[in-house]
């Protein structure tokens, strides 16, 4: 089947009103899924893709109308698809051979109570139009996304209009994070680094060129960094994750904030399409993702927990804004310190990128009161990162050298604060 193509005035000018994280969520009135009955689960019966390179249209058809959120995602670029608990009876190899835009689609459940469809793409798009179809005239009922090419610059633009914390609270709450929630800062006398390994569960993240798992690489990694810090007897470690488990960018800050962590690492592999990138790049908070997340802060999270042990319930909107600028400089300040001996100390074990320092404005950096690095320890679209990558030689090496760096770094800071 082949579909019309849009206008591509109308359905940009429709996208920068809602940005490129659409989350368009339908909740059917009355509806409620009752998880404890299986047979009364939905059932996705049936699912296809059509369309060409300008413009693709994925359908699934599902025994009952659902709620669902849909919304795309970059570094891979993909198209998620949120649902309640569904059954997948689908014919073995459904998704590995799509069309046009996609390149392959998965599915599978999230948790107990989630489930999730992703659509890779073979580069950035957008969702122009996704609507539910109810059961009539003896055909299932079904969900339709539609979507079109759109440029990098486009792409770009558009991410950073739309405030990913506005997305993250539209999406479902998954499994619950693994850790314990340690000692409050002050009680403490040992360091604690929160290492968040990225993507799990049914996100695989990138894909190498020998089909290695980002998931599987940067949770190996987070596993040697863990054993390091822990041998040290000085530094304690709660991972976000220690097995293969999906946790959402929320939960994951959330796990450093619970836990008052005096560092937060967010580890993860890089891919890129053509070209021959390759080697480690160390990601902080830039100042103007930093400026817009503190405005979002004081508008819409619960002011006694935007900053551990300050409760800004009582202080006005101006003494609020203050407060909340200084904790996120002041943790930008420390990110910084820290990713300059992270890369003084992995250098001379890894290859880094010709920039090994930069910025930007990913969600998991943005806890107010915690130094936050973002790490992405090579490409896996090069032959030779993604050789590295899974290595527990190399592992091992690097994660060593980071963790040089972390033992340092706190070693900075006691020395600053000793009088």
């Amino acid at each position: 089947m082949m579909l019309a193509t849009a206008s591509p005035c109308r359905w940009a000018a429709a996208r920068l009103l809602s940005g490129v994280i659409l989350a368009t969520l339908f909740l059917l009135a009355g509806f409620r899924l009752p998880a404890a009955d299986a047979a009364d689960m939905p059932v996705a019966t049936a699912a296809r893709v059509a369309g060409d390179e300008a413009r693709t249209r994925f359908v699934a058809d599902l025994s009952v109308p659902v709620g669902y959120t849909v919304y795309v995602m970059a570094n891979p670029y993909r198209v998620m698809i949120d649902l309640p608990q569904v059954s997948f009876s689908l014919p073995e190899g459904a998704g590995e051979n799509a069309r046009g835009l996609v390149t392959r689609y998965r599915f599978g459940p999230v948790d107990d109570a989630h489930s999730r469809i992703v659509l890779d793409t073979d580069g950035p798009v957008l969702i122009d139009k996704a609507f539910l179809q109810k059961p009539k005239d003896g055909q299932p009922a079904r969900i339709v996304v539609d979507i079109v090419r759109t440029t990098q610059e486009t792409f770009d633009a558009q991410l950073a209009a739309e405030s990913e914390t506005d997305a993250a609270e539209s999406k479902p709450q998954d499994n619950p994070p693994d850790n314990s929630k340690a000692a409050p800062a002050a009680a403490r006398d040992r360091k604690l680094v929160v290492i968040d390994p990225g993507h799990g569960g049914i996100d695989p993240g990138a894909i190498g060129v020998k089909k290695t798992r980002e998931k599987d690489v940067v949770l190996a990694f987070g596993l040697k960094l863990k054993s390091f810090l822990e041998a040290t007897g000085t530094i304690d470690v709660v991972m976000t994750r220690s097995d293969d488990r999906f946790l959402t960018l929320r939960e994951r800050v959330k796990v450093a904030r619970d836990n008052q962590a005096d560092l937060f690492i967010a580890i993860h592999a890089d891919t890129v399409r053509g070209g021959d990138a390759r080697g480690a790049t160390i990601y902080t908070l830039s100042e103007k993702a930093s400026d817009a997340e503190a405005e979002a802060l004081a508008h819409k999270e619960n002011r006694a927990d935007i900053i551990a042990g300050v409760d800004l319930e009582a202080e006005n909107q101006e003494v609020t804004d203050i407060l909340i600028d200084l904790a996120q400089r002041e943790s930008k300040t420390h990110s910084m310190v820290f990713a300059k001996k992270a890369v003084a100390e992995m250098a001379p074990v890894t290859a880094f990128t010709g920039k090994p320092m930069r910025s930007a404005g990913f969600m998991v950096l943005k806890a107010a009161d915690v130094p936050s690095v973002l790490i992405e320890l090579g490409f896996l679209s090069s032959r030779q990162d993604e050789s590295q990558l899974t290595s527990p030689e190399w592992q091992k090496k690097v994660a060593t050298a980071m963790g040089r760096a972390i033992e340092k770094y706190f070693a900075t800071q006691l020395a600053a604060t000793t009088p």
